[in-house]
């Protein structure tokens, strides 16, 4: 209770010890700017700490509190609470109280609602929800218009309200694992998001809207039941790095070639029989994730990638590669595995930079002399061919 006598103490650290409560004395820290009461035991809060009427900071993050105390609402220029890792369930009303608050993190708690007042803060930059146990949102949450980061994966969300479109401001958007099944027209509003994360939803498909994401340069729609992708998606003139892996695509749209700034593209398990021409456009690739589809072929123009450092394309259909394949000048990794090659070409050998190829679980008989030119290369998987010999020249770049 000493403590309360301390009256011109600004900064308060009393995080990672054992603290189970808080006297009521706390209060009189009339000027206290920063609280740090991370990595305790507690499980509840005095009313008295409303009275700390200069707290800007507030940590309360791994504890164990269960509610918060009306009186929360009294701290007028609080700018940052951290309220992460707790046992919370519902919010006080009076949290909307807090105008000047910057960042709200409720993230690992057991959160199944918001209040309504939670959009009366309108300075709020950055929310964390993410661990809860929401199933909805209030329409509200669209008039926390300086909003730049938001994230709610991990919760119970089937559905977004129209009004999350107001964020205007939003730059970052976590919406992974949750029970999405479709995506409001509205989200084409948020004209400077840059990073969006939709994976292990259920969503069967992307709005049109989605196509207006001018600046958005991350989008992860994975795990997922998407059959199709609009062809809008090549309006996304900035995007560097786009994930669909598990989905249940068949086909990708021509647009996708319209992609100019994309660095890395995954699509493995996807039901993908061909990849179209225009694939070959994106002449920023460093990366491309196709294994586990039903590719065939490739088509002649992917020698045009010539970016490409790695490419998988393992538990595919292939009997044959382009020999194009040679004009892959910067490529480190090529997973071949689990396919029905029964030859590689010559050209495959102008790899100059390849460091690993794996071709194990194919058909092949033989391999041309040209593998040996592969001087960069620190791994060669031939397991489980047909293989009767290894060329001189191979063995002695490979001593087996």
């Amino acid at each position: 209770a000493e403590i309360g006598q301390l009256s011109q103490l600004q900064y308060l650290y009393l995080n990672q010890n054992q603290l189970t409560a808080l006297p009521a004395e706390i209060g009189r820290l009339s000027k206290l700017q920063t609280f740090k009461l991370n990595q305790n035991q507690l499980t509840s809060l005095p009313a008295e700490i409303g009275q700390l009427s200069q707290l800007q900071y507030l940590y309360l993050n791994q504890n164990q509190l269960t509610a918060l105390p009306a009186e929360i609402g009294q701290l007028f220029q609080l700018k940052e609470l951290n309220l992460r890792g707790n046992q919370l369930t519902s919010l006080p009303a009076e949290i909307g109280r807090l105008s000047k608050l910057q960042s709200l993190s409720l993230s690992q708690n057991q959160l199944t609602s918001l209040p309504a007042e939670i959009g009366q803060l309108f300075q709020l930059k950055v929310l964390y929800l993410s661990q809860n146990q929401l199933t909805s949102l209030p329409a509200e949450i669209g008039q926390l218009s300086k909003l730049q980061s938001l994230d709610l994966s991990q919760n119970q969300l089937t559905s977004l309200p129209a009004e999350i479109g107001q964020l205007s401001k939003l730059q970052t958007f976590k919406l992974n694992q949750n029970q999405l099944t479709s995506l409001p027209a509205e989200i084409g509003q948020l004209s400077q998001l840059q990073w969006l994360y939709l994976n292990q939803n259920h969503l069967t498909a992307l709005p049109i809207e989605i196509g207006r994401l001018f600046k958005l340069q991350s989008l992860d729609s994975s795990q997922n039941q998407l059959t199709s992708l609009p062809v809008v998606i090549g309006q996304l003139s900035q995007l560097e790095e786009l994930d669909l892996n598990q989905n249940q695509l068949t086909s990708l749209p021509a647009e996708i070639g319209q992609l100019s700034q994309l660095q890395y593209l995954y699509l493995n398990q996807n039901q993908l029989t061909s990849l179209p021409a225009e694939i070959c456009q994106l002449s920023q690739l460093q990366g491309l994730g196709l294994s586990f589809n039903q590719l065939t072929n490739l088509p002649a123009e992917i020698g045009q990638l010539f970016q490409l450092q790695w490419l998988y394309l393992s538990q595919n259909q292939l009997t044959s590669l382009p020999v194009v394949i040679g004009q892959l000048s910067q490529l480190e990794e090529l997973d071949l595995n689990q396919n029905q090659l029964t030859a590689l070409p010559a050209e495959i050998g102008q790899l100059s930079k390849l460091q690993s190829l794996s071709l194990s679980q194919n058909q092949l008989i033989s391999l041309p002399i040209e593998i040996g030119r592969l001087s960069q290369l620190t791994k060669l998987d031939l397991a489980e061919n047909f293989l009767k010999d290894i060329a001189e020249k191979i063995r002695e770049r490979f001593p087996l």
